[in-house]
């Protein structure tokens, strides 16, 4: 038996629910704060108030990397999630369940608790700040999901029973879902993939799923990174494509199929946004776009990691004059993560219309599409399509390359475009798009599952 993890906020039931899960299961339950108290001899709040949280974020890493691997119920404490090395252990080869329930009936159960509060705050204002902090993280520990306010103890545990043994999605919505899939005409090996996870006689409904969203997008190598890391980290998951002209369809087969998470990509970075219940993200409500849907609790929210794969790469970059091809969706991100490093940026595009309503929303200066010459940037960002499969021009003639420049495209397959090519010919320095893919991909896994991968194990696997 695959072990099961319980994820949650105080009051949600871990403890209690776990116990009788553990019963009905035949296998031993385990609280790590339970075992945090067993090893050191000390109850938790003496741990706080003598040693600090510190301290004791540092015994439960250790009680955590001492779990069973298989065969057991495992009850974590409420900030469990802050911390990706913990996330790492406690989802390897596990069935993750978040445990809900609305801040009324938490500060009723708490009321009773003999645990001390975590903040200075009155009970109902830390639970909401404590909630509002750990949401993205609550978010990505959830494989499924059990709200417990007005559940007893026993129901919770049967519907948690249901979810492993049944899953949540009925098979006649999974083969209509493979359906769809064919539609696309994936190629054989990942069609038989998918036949043998959705509607296969063996399936296991545990699985879940996440994809990459966008038309087209078979040029996409998010589906090669993410199935090697849930390789790599043990996660029974799979990451496939979901290509559609209507952005609305692919997110109600997502909904269908119970779906993790999906990567955004063109066209419908802001087209998606109309489609999400929640936007969780200062900088995505900012830039009009998201790239990243995580699927929680029933729920659809939206984030944007493009700026952080475009302002990674310019750490420590010295130069203060950028300009910006595009106005697009990615432009935005771009220049969201320019202006961010206090560039001054120049938006050009063959719309000017769209550069002079960027460039408004930004703070940034705006000309047409041919103003490129006699500018001179420091950096030059192609947010553009140019140069991607099938359309291989570059946006930049030869001779408006000069070697004080740096030159970023953030076009990622083919790795080195015409553009970058020819800056390289010209002297430039370069950033590929490659870079954009590696920091955005990184941020996308963490709000997946919680675990910081490092960027060095995604250049192995795109090498």
């Amino acid at each position: 038996m695959r072990r099961v993890v319980l994820f949650g906020y105080r009051g949600t039931g871990k403890t209690a629910i776990g116990t009788v899960l553990s019963r009905r299961l035949g296998v031993p339950f385990l609280d790590t704060d339970a075992l945090i108290e067993q090893k050191s001899g000390r109850t938790i709040p003496d741990i706080f108030k003598n040693d600090g949280e510190e301290r004791f974020r540092a015994l439960e890493r250790e009680a955590i990397a001492g779990l069973p691997t298989h065969d057991v119920v495992v009850g974590t404490g409420g900030g469990v999630v802050m911390d990706p090395e913990n996330m790492e252990r406690l989802r390897r080869d596990s069935v993750c369940v978040l445990l809900a329930a609305d801040p009324a009936t938490i500060g009723r159960r708490l009321a009773k608790s003999p645990r001390p509060p975590l903040t200075s705050l009155t009970p109902d204002e830390e639970i909401a700040q404590v909630m509002s902090r750990r949401r993205r993280q609550y978010a990505a520990s959830a494989d499924f999901c059990v709200d417990t306010s007005t559940t007893s103890t026993e129901e919770a545990a049967g519907r948690i029973l249901s979810l492993l043994k049944e899953g949540t999605v009925p098979p006649q919505v999974q083969e209509a879902a493979f359906r769809w899939f064919v539609a696309d005409a994936p190629g054989a090996p990942e069609l038989q993939r998918l036949e043998s996870l959705l509607t296969g006689p063996d399936r296991d409904v545990q699985t879940r799923f996440l994809g990459i969203a966008g038309y087209p997008c078979s040029h996409s190598k998010s589906p090669l990174l993410f199935n090697r890391l849930f390789e790599r980290y043990h996660l029974n998951c799979h990451y496939t494509r979901f290509e559609d002209p209507s952005v609305a369809t692919i997110l109600q087969v997502a909904r269908d199929i119970d779906a993790k998470g999906l990567s955004v990509t063109i066209p419908f970075k802001r087209a998606v946004m109309a489609y999400l219940d929640e936007i969780d993200d200062d900088a995505a409500q900012q830039i009009g776009a998201v790239n990243t849907v995580v699927f929680s609790c029933g729920a659809a929210h939206g984030w944007n990691t493009d700026w952080l794969g475009i302002q990674k790469p310019l750490t420590g970059f010295s130069g203060t004059r950028a300009v910006l091809l595009g106005a697009g969706g990615v432009a935005a991100a771009a220049a969201y993560a320019l202006t961010n490093l206090d560039m001054e940026v120049t938006i050009l595009n063959r719309t000017p219309e769209k550069a002079r309503t960027l460039a408004e929303q930004f703070g940034c200066r705006w000309r047409a599409w041919n103003g490129f010459d006699g500018m001179n940037p420091d950096l030059v960002v192609n947010a553009t399509s140019l140069g991607m499969q099938p359309d291989t021009r570059s946006p930049l003639r030869d001779d408006q390359l000069k070697k004080e420049m740096t030159v970023f495209d953030l076009v990622y397959t083919p790795p080195v475009t015409p553009l970058i090519a020819a800056a390289r010919k010209a002297g430039c320095a370069t950033i590929t798009g490659t870079e954009v893919f590696i920091h955005q991909a990184r941020e996308q896994f963490r709000l997946f599952f919680g675990i910081d991968v490092p960027d060095t194990t995604i250049r192995e696997i795109l090498a």
